[in-house]
């Protein structure tokens, strides 16, 4: 599904995932998906939820990594998507070392 919205994936890998090639970035779109809802500006969060659609947003929010995002931006889209509360968001992923 991910994989459709090349162009703009592309697009916002430029601008927001720094520590990889673009290129190589759209091979992990929920990464690039993740990285705007985290840290984009607004339009660049608009066009993302309007060109994949809020449950693809939900996903992506559902099956975040540890460090993914900050506590505002989780808070956020739990309430923007309509998945929590203001008061009843779960908690940040967390990393677990076994």
């Amino acid at each position: 599904m991910l994989r459709s919205h090349c162009d703009l994936l592309l697009e916002m890998a430029r601008k927001y995932i720094w520590w990889m090639p673009p290129e190589e970035a759209v091979e992990y779109p929920t990464r690039i998906v993740a990285q705007v809802m985290n840290t984009g500006i607004f339009r660049d969060s608009a066009r993302v939820a309007e060109s994949l659609g809020d449950d693809c947003l939900r996903m992506v929010l559902k099956t975040a990594e540890a460090g993914q995002f900050n506590e505002r931006s989780w808070h956020y889209w739990h309430y923007r998507l309509g998945l929590a509360a203001p008061d009843q968001v779960p908690p940040m992923p967390v990393r677990r070392f076994e």
